[in-house]
């Protein structure tokens, strides 16, 4: 290949990732900037920068008073969901990966066969069978669906991390006498914290932006998550939009602070995962 076809080509990749990048930093950009600006500002010059910022907005979201309410649920709901199906895939990745038994492979491929599967088509069926046993708008009906529907993809993700580990370790382990819980925990665990950082994040990104069953199973008002609780606060105040971009933002900030914190083993856990 020439030079000049080598520097079409580096030169086409690079305008490509920075459109993608520009795509995926913008709406944060617009949150920022629009929820800084009144809203006479605002409707003036919805995409330009905010000449005379304020934070009033981000006052008037607090003095609400149900958004610190929300922000409350949102952890709560988000944190016990992912810890608990961390915990299970866990164990169950483990067994698939290095404890060989009948159906390791069925399970496996039952566990992929689930993460296809929509939410919305499980909404009815779960509505049905968790209003008889009274959790239904409560958070550990909504913490238990949660957790079930994101083992299937923690599953199959630590067992690509489990995976790549050298056999040589667990032979070694087992030579010294360890049992495979303390194998697990000693050995597999630390060895993977790359991937488990990539696990949580994924999984509480996915959870803390659930919307749908969180409009269903959570109807009381004080106890909705933080984005089923900001659909009625946009709706109160549909037509005051710095208003909305400022409850809007503050929900997207935690999970920004997240995945910054967790940036490095981030990108250390998805190389993993990719090559065995």
């Amino acid at each position: 290949m020439s030079l000049l076809g080598r520097l079409t080509g580096t030169v086409a990749r690079h305008a490509l990732m920075l459109s993608i990048a520009i795509a995926a930093i913008y709406p944060v950009y617009y949150m920022l900037v629009t929820s800084l600006k009144t809203k006479s500002a605002w409707t003036a010059d919805q995409f330009g920068l905010p000449f005379n910022p304020t934070l009033d907005n981000y006052g008037a979201v607090f003095a609400d008073g149900r958004i610190p309410v929300w922000f409350l649920n949102s952890v709560l709901v988000t944190g016990l969901s992912v810890i608990l199906a961390t915990v299970v895939a866990t164990f169950a990745a483990y067994a698939i990966a290095r404890i060989p038994f009948t159906g390791a492979t069925f399970l496996l491929r039952l566990m992929i066969a689930l993460m296809v599967i929509p939410p919305a088509v499980l909404i009815l069926p779960l509505f049905l069978g968790f209003q008889p046993l009274g959790l239904v708008n409560t958070y550990q009906g909504v913490i238990l669906i949660y957790a079930g529907m994101i083992v299937p993809i923690s599953v199959y993700m630590l067992v690509s991390f489990f995976r790549t580990l050298p056999a040589e370790i667990f032979d070694a382990a087992r030579i010294d006498g360890a049992s495979t819980l303390r194998i697990l925990v000693s050995i597999v665990i630390p060895l993977s914290a790359p991937g488990f950082v990539t696990l949580i994040v994924v999984n509480a990104l996915w959870v803390w932006n659930e919307l749908l069953i969180a409009l269903v199973f959570l109807q009381d008002d004080n106890q909705r998550t933080l984005m089923a609780g900001l659909t009625q606060f946009k709706g109160h105040y549909s037509v005051n939009e710095p208003l909305v971009m400022a409850g809007t933002f503050i929900s997207a900030l935690p999970m920004l602070l997240l995945f910054l914190a967790g940036q490095r083993f981030f990108v250390r856990g998805l190389v993993a995962g990719a090559v065995k």
